[in-house]
């Protein structure tokens, strides 16, 4: 009798047993089928150096995934950034130029359709929870609409940067105060966390897009940062403050070398940038923390970068960005997710077009024919063979002339101005672009041929010229 009733709990045990491993087998085989999770960071006017300031985010994404040299934008301003990486083309196909007027912010992205199909609309038709939190586009401000395609929508809507400002919820405005519980980068960490887990709690693939406006100008840091860089001096770069600049355009040559008082105000706004960049700092770790909290983190794939970079004095800039300098158009990239190599550092040349091709090829969905980048699933997986040698830079008048250049990836840079000025630079010998070689006398370069094509590329065309053809 005892010894039925002993082989009877034993059989029970090992039914138990085998259930217990047959079902975690199944979950990580589940685990391993689903569609990946796609979490995308973007800061605001971040310049590929200020990753020094983030050792959190260098840990728990570069030392954990993918590092990438040769970021860029082609289109180094707030908009014109954020529709080309929800719509995969250059500004000349989206026709979002500035920040804002006829031919920028959210009003050109929707003249030109873009609200109809994008980035959110095609992963939320395969399947994907999608959210947006954070800095939409510019100029999107008083309003309650919710754009097509985001099934979480916590959009910045009006007011200052980092306090006093209104968010629209989902089609309800509410407006955050002057105390630290309203810093609004820890109050977009707080809720991109909440989509994540509520997402993986109900099982759906997600795509969480998150856009805090740090380090961006008033670089309000938060209470607990205030003086985590005290007496910080911005970089000194060899084109800090440039003595001989005879052979710069003229918009270059008109500003005086900078003054004591001017280098003080760099520096100051480097300290309040620094500091401002610690609360991202958290926000990154805070989701990777929650990632793996719910179980979801070996199944996600997490981008960080930047949408444009900014000047300290640089050429005797004083601050902002849109120039077609290394400055303003080179962005910290980092990648961590399944398959991506820990530490590895890639170099090949990534551009923000690359970003809406990156996340539909992950998730299976098709990619829409007019997109003009390319996907990076094979460089993250490390069997990428034929890549692109070149990369547009263009932009509107602003500081200067409008101007077309092309980067490539042999490190020369040539621009073209509607003034008619040219510059010209190698970087590998010079790469803080202290000598322009180009030389009016010389016959038409390759690389103004190659640049002429690009200029007016669109989808297909676009690559194979990045490419070469």
């Amino acid at each position: 009798m005892r010894r039925t009733a002993t082989l009877s709990v034993a059989v029970a045990f090992a039914v138990l047993l085998v259930s217990g491993v047959w079902s975690s087998a199944a979950r990580e085989a589940e685990g391993a089928t689903a569609k990946p999770n796609i979490v995308f960071i973007l800061a605001d006017d971040m310049r590929k150096d200020d990753l020094k300031y983030m050792p959190k985010t260098r840990s728990v994404l570069g030392d954990k995934g993918m590092s990438f040299s040769n970021a860029f934008v082609s289109n180094a301003l707030c908009c014109p950034t954020r529709a080309t990486i929800m719509r995969g083309q250059y500004s000349h196909n989206t026709g979002v130029w500035t920040n804002k007027g006829s031919n920028g912010g959210v009003q050109a992205y929707r003249n030109e359709g873009h609200e109809k199909d994008n980035m959110a609309t095609r992963l939320d038709a395969a399947g994907y929870r999608t959210g947006l939190f954070g800095k939409y586009l510019n100029e999107y401000s008083g309003t309650k609409d919710k754009p097509r395609g985001w099934d979480r929508w916590f959009a910045h809507t009006g007011g200052a940067h980092y306090y006093d400002y209104k968010i629209n919820d989902d089609g309800r405005i509410i407006h955050y105060g002057s105390t630290s519980a309203d810093y609004e980068t820890d109050v977009i960490a707080d809720h991109a966390k909440t989509f994540i887990g509520a997402s993986a709690k109900a099982g759906e693939p997600f795509f969480a897009y998150v856009a805090p406006r740090a380090p961006h100008s008033p670089a309000t840091p938060a209470t607990r940062d205030k003086h985590a860089y005290d007496g910080l001096k911005a970089r000194r770069l060899p084109s800090f403050n440039e003595k001989n600049v005879a052979d710069k355009p003229p918009w270059i040559r008109k500003l005086p070398r900078l003054s004591d008082a001017k280098k003080a105000k760099i520096d100051n706004r480097a300290e309040k940038r620094a500091e401002t960049l610690q609360a991202l700092d958290d926000l990154v770790a805070g989701i990777v923390g929650k990632l793996g909290d719910r179980g979801v983190l070996s199944n996600t794939y997490i981008f960080f970068t930047s949408d444009n970079g900014w000047h300290a004095g640089e050429h005797r800039i004083q601050k902002d960005k849109w120039r077609p300098y290394e400055e303003d158009v080179r962005m910290p990239l980092l990648v961590r997710g399944p398959g991506v190599k820990a530490r590895h550092k890639a170099h090949k040349l990534v551009l923000d077009t690359d970003y809406l091709p990156t996340f539909t090829d992950l998730a299976g969905v098709h990619t829409p024919k007019y997109v003009d980048g390319r996907s990076l699933q094979p460089v993250l997986e490390g069997n990428s063979t034929a890549w692109r040698s070149a990369i547009l830079l263009e932009a509107a008048a602003n500081y200067s002339p409008a101007y077309r250049g092309i980067r490539t990836s042999d490190g020369r840079k040539y621009v073209e101005y509607a003034s008619g000025k040219r510059e010209l630079y190698h970087l590998s010998p010079d790469p803080y672009e202290l000598r322009d070689s180009y030389d009016p006398s010389a016959p038409p370069s390759t690389l103004a041929t190659r640049l002429k094509k690009l200029r007016s590329c669109a989808a297909a065309s676009c690559r194979a010229v990045e490419n070469g053809q």
